[in-house]
């Protein structure tokens, strides 16, 4: 099995690499003020880093056949990534289309709720439905009802949503399969089922820090509504179906790759074929049906794309030898001032291949230490708007509204929250012994 051994860091193609995943990265950062959507350039990274690499190869007589294995791993990580998102949108899309978000949404504004309680009911169902789930998978659903309840009040939805990726990141922090850092560590033998549900503590008090001072952000008052002429919406035949076969979908999926050990997606595509059954069957038993392909047009390919960018982007860099600089910062500065610089890293990289890395190199720690980095990795993506996949997740269903730029301005609330989990980690695990 080939591993990523090379150093080609101080070489032309390492360093034109690293300049040309910084310009991307600029951009993706500025998309709102270039108007250019933030997949242009990370696919255009991703893609031509490689191509780069490949031309060194060629240039010095290399064998490709380490570089062609290291390329088919990472299009496999990718499919995963890409495939799950695939049909978890398509769910998502199709409960729109069968009007579930809207039966949804008038039940919760007809009962006079003000935005404030909108704000924290859905962050809380955030956190409390990703341990389960996944964090993407609801951060996806629960931006929808936000965006469902008002498409308009910008301030509303801007920090409802940063309060939806920060509670879905925390509520995934302390599941071993609430978050794809926290199964990678799980599946890895650093700490038992058990042991991260001790994560708890820290993760749920930053989220309630962090939604604490988001509040202040929320407006006051309502969402709009006359009970004289508020339409009152109807399920299509079939929604309700569509909401179990869901539930259903993401169940298979996680059972499957803890029992299994099935890529996640698999049990996803096989939820895709379930829904094509169900449409069929309405279709035939003369109901109002919908066509899956159609509800597939309206995914957010650009944000799929993004992830491809970026995490191609990522695995160059990890090819050229960068994320191997992570070993030697453990060394330097030690565990855990180490591991709480992991959540900085993860939020501007990504933390999927940050964790990887982290695996990789196996730094000598105890079980409290790797409980650590799985919680910055997991909730540390949530201090930038695309560093996480709840994140850019968000980005997508909630184009132009949630941007990085709307993010940044209250990023210092997410810090306060990341900074809070910190020292609630250190009084339990070190100075408690409670784990």
């Amino acid at each position: 099995m080939h591993e990523a051994t090379f150093h080609l860091t101080t070489t032309w193609v390492g360093i034109a690499g690293l300049a040309i995943f910084v310009i991307a990265y600029y951009f993706i950062a500025t998309e709102e003020k270039y108007e250019i959507n933030k997949a242009k350039p990370a696919l255009f990274a991703g893609t031509f880093m490689f191509m780069l690499i490949g031309l060194y190869f060629s240039f010095n007589g290399m064998d490709p056949e380490p570089l062609h294995h290291e390329m088919q791993k990472l299009i496999l990580e990718i499919a995963e990534i890409f495939f799950f998102l695939f049909v978890a949108m398509t769910f998502i899309e199709t409960l729109i289309e069968r009007r579930v978000f809207d039966v949804l949404k008038y039940k919760l504004v007809s009962k006079g709720f003000s935005y404030k309680k909108l704000f924290w009911l859905t962050g809380l169902l955030a956190f409390f439905i990703s341990p389960v789930a996944d964090n993407l998978t609801t951060a996806l659903i629960l931006s929808t009802v936000l965006y469902t309840i008002d498409k308009d009040n910008r301030d509303f939805l801007v920090a409802g949503a940063i309060n939806i990726v920060v509670a879905a990141n925390a509520g995934g922090a302390w599941s071993p399969f609430g978050d794809i850092t926290t199964l990678m560590a799980w599946t890895a033998h650093k700490g038992e089922f058990v042991d991260f549900l001790f994560l708890f503590v820290p993760s749920f008090a930053s989220w309630v820090l962090t939604a604490w001072l988001l509040s202040f952000y929320v407006p006051k008052g309502e969402p709009h509504f006359n009970v004289e002429t508020e339409e009152v919406p109807q399920m299509k035949d079939g929604g309700q179906t569509v909401i179990w076969l869901g539930a259903f979908t993401i169940a298979i999926a996680v059972l499957g790759h803890q029992f299994f050990h099935f890529p996640a997606m698999w049990g996803m595509m096989f939820g895709l074929s379930l829904l094509k059954l169900h449409s069929f069957k309405l279709s035939k038993n003369g109901h109002d049906s919908y066509n899956i392909y159609v509800n597939m047009k309206k995914i957010e390919n650009d944000t799929l794309l993004f992830f491809f960018g970026i995490l191609s982007a990522v695995g160059a860099l990890h090819f050229l030898g960068y994320l191997d600089y992570i070993h030697d910062l453990y060394s330097v500065v030690g565990a855990t001032a180490a591991n709480i610089g992991v959540g900085f890293i993860s939020a501007i990289v990504d933390n999927v291949p940050v964790m990887s890395a982290i695996l990789k190199a196996s730094p000598e720690m105890g079980t409290d230490q790797w409980l650590l980095v799985t919680l910055t990795a997991g909730i540390g993506g949530s201090l930038i708007s695309f560093g996480s996949a709840a994140g850019v997740g968000v980005m997508g269903r909630l184009r132009g509204i949630y941007t990085f730029g709307a993010h940044i301005k209250l990023a210092w609330t997410v810090l306060a929250g990341y900074a809070l989990a910190m020292v609630l980690w250190y009084i339990q695990f070190e100075i408690m012994g409670l784990y």
